[in-house]
C-alpha cells in the first residue's frame, strides 16, 4: 500500500535491475529518487503540459499545496459556470416574429438544392427562435456542406424580426468573401450589410460602428 505522486515526475523515467527486480526510477529535486517496482506502472502517467513543471523534493508539501490550489480554482470556476448556466436557464426574451416572405425571397436566390440536413437545421432554428427562451445551438458540418447558407438564413430571420446581426469570421479574407456574397444575395431585400475588418482605416471603422449604433446597418 505505498503511495506516491503520480504526475509530479520527470518524463525521462527509466528502470534499473537490482537483485533481479526491475524498477522505474522517478527523479525528484536534489537528487532524491523513488523506485517503483515493475508491475505498478499503471499508477504512473506521463506529464503533458505547455510548460516544464518545477520538480519538488520527495515528501515535500509543495506538491500537495499545488494540487490543493488547483482544486480550489477548479471549484471556483465550476461555481461560476453553474451560475452562468442557471441564469441562461431562466432567461427569457420575446419570440421572434420573422417575415416569411423575406425568407422566401432569399431562398429563391440560392443557386443549389437544399440538402435534407440544411432543411432540418433551418426548421429546428425557426422553432428555437419562435420560443421565448434564447436559442442555444451549435451547428456542425464539414467544409462545403452549406453551413454558411444556414447562417445567412438565420441572420435574415433575426433582421426581419427587427434585430441586427453579426457574423464573425476567423480571417479578413473570409469576411470579405462572405460580405460580397451577402451583398449580392440581399440586393433585392430592404437590408443593409456592412464589412468591418482590421484592414479598413480607423475612420472607416468608426463610421461603420456609428451606423451600427444608429441602427442604419442590419448585418455586419
Amino acid at each position: 500500500n505505498f503511495q506516491f505522486p503520480i504526475t509530479n515526475f520527470q518524463t525521462n523515467s527509466k528502470f534499473q535491475i537490482s537483485n533481479s527486480q526491475k524498477y522505474y526510477i522517478l527523479e525528484y529535486a536534489q537528487g532524491e529518487k523513488l523506485y517503483v517496482p515493475l508491475g505498478l506502472e499503471h499508477k504512473l502517467s506521463r506529464y503533458i503540459g505547455f510548460t516544464t513543471p518545477a520538480i519538488s523534493r520527495l515528501g515535500s508539501t509543495a506538491w500537495q499545496k499545488t494540487k490543493r490550489k488547483i482544486k480550489e480554482e477548479i471549484e471556483k470556476f465550476a461555481k461560476e459556470l453553474l451560475q452562468v448556466y442557471a441564469q441562461r436557464k431562466i432567461a427569457l426574451r420575446p419570440p421572434y416574429a420573422f417575415d416569411q416572405e423575406i425568407d422566401s425571397i432569399l431562398e429563391s436566390t440560392f443557386p443549389y438544392q437544399e440538402t435534407p440536413d440544411q432543411l432540418r437545421a433551418m426548421e429546428e432554428i425557426e422553432r428555437d427562435l419562435s420560443r421565448p427562451q434564447p436559442m442555444d445551438r451549435l451547428l456542425c458540418g464539414d467544409v462545403g456542406f452549406g453551413k454558411t447558407e444556414v447562417a445567412l438564413r438565420t441572420i435574415i430571420l433575426a433582421v426581419s424580426a427587427g434585430y441586427q446581426a453579426a457574423l464573425l469570421c476567423p480571417t479578413t479574407i473570409l469576411a470579405h468573401q462572405h460580405f460580397q456574397n451577402f451583398k449580392e444575395r440581399l440586393k433585392n431585400l430592404p437590408m443593409s450589410p456592412a464589412l468591418l475588418t482590421r484592414l479598413q482605416t480607423k475612420k472607416e471603422q468608426r463610421k461603420i460602428v456609428k451606423k451600427i449604433k444608429q441602427g442604419q446597418i442590419d448585418i455586419v
